[in-house]
Order: C-alpha cells, then structure tokens, then sequence
C-alpha cells in the first residue's frame, strides 16, 4: 500500500468514529521520517483512544502494521506511528496548545537563509 492510500484510509478510519477537525498534511518535502502528518481531535479520552484503536485495526487489516503507540496511558494526545504516516489524536484543548498544523505548515525560505550572513 503506497502512502497516498493509506493517508486516506486513517482518514477514513477516524472519520467511521466521528474524529473531529481532521487534517492531513502532506510532509514529504520537509522530513524523511514520514510523508503524512494526520492530526485529529477527540472528545475525551476514551474517543480519543477509539479512534486510534480504529485507525490501527484498519491499517493492520491492510497489511500495514503500526511501529509503536505513545501516549495511550493519558489519552489526552495519543501518537501512532505508522510509518509512511504518523496520526495524532488530541483533546481539543491539548491541539490547541501545541498546534501541529501551523508548526508543519512552516515552510524554512530558502532565499533567507541564503543572503543571510
């Protein structure tokens, strides 16, 4: 399964659950970790923690087993790392804090950084 597919199927995966303000990003041209950044928010702990356990059944039942799970003891922000993708469900108010999406979305100008100095 390329990346593409299966950044649509997280999507789809939170989406059956009622994940809320789903954002996917694309950051290929930024790391070589992963190519997508999927961020959602969950209602409470325990929709968090559904909504990953959802995520994980689906990409297990395509053949794409998860690399690791952070943050389920809290479930405020749990982490699942699916390699070509790493999904991210928060409580509102923890995305609110860190906001994921306008950190991946800083792009570094490479006009600056190149008259600098």
């Amino acid at each position: 399964m390329n990346s593409d597919k299966l950044a649509e199927l997280v999507v789809d995966a939170l989406e059956d659950i009622k994940g809320l303000d789903i954002v996917k990003l694309d950051v290929r041209d930024m790391t070589t970790v992963t190519d997508w950044m999927i961020v959602a928010s969950g209602t409470s702990n325990r929709h968090v923690q559904a909504l990953i356990d959802n995520v994980t059944e689906k990409a297990k039942a395509a053949g794409h087993r998860p690399s690791g799970v952070e943050g389920e003891d809290g479930g405020e922000w749990v982490l699942l790392d699916l390699q070509d993708a790493l999904v991210h469900v928060m409580l509102p108010k923890v995305r609110e804090f860190y906001n994921l999406e306008k950190l991946w979305s800083i792009r570094p100008s490479g006009d600056a950084a190149a008259t600098d100095g």
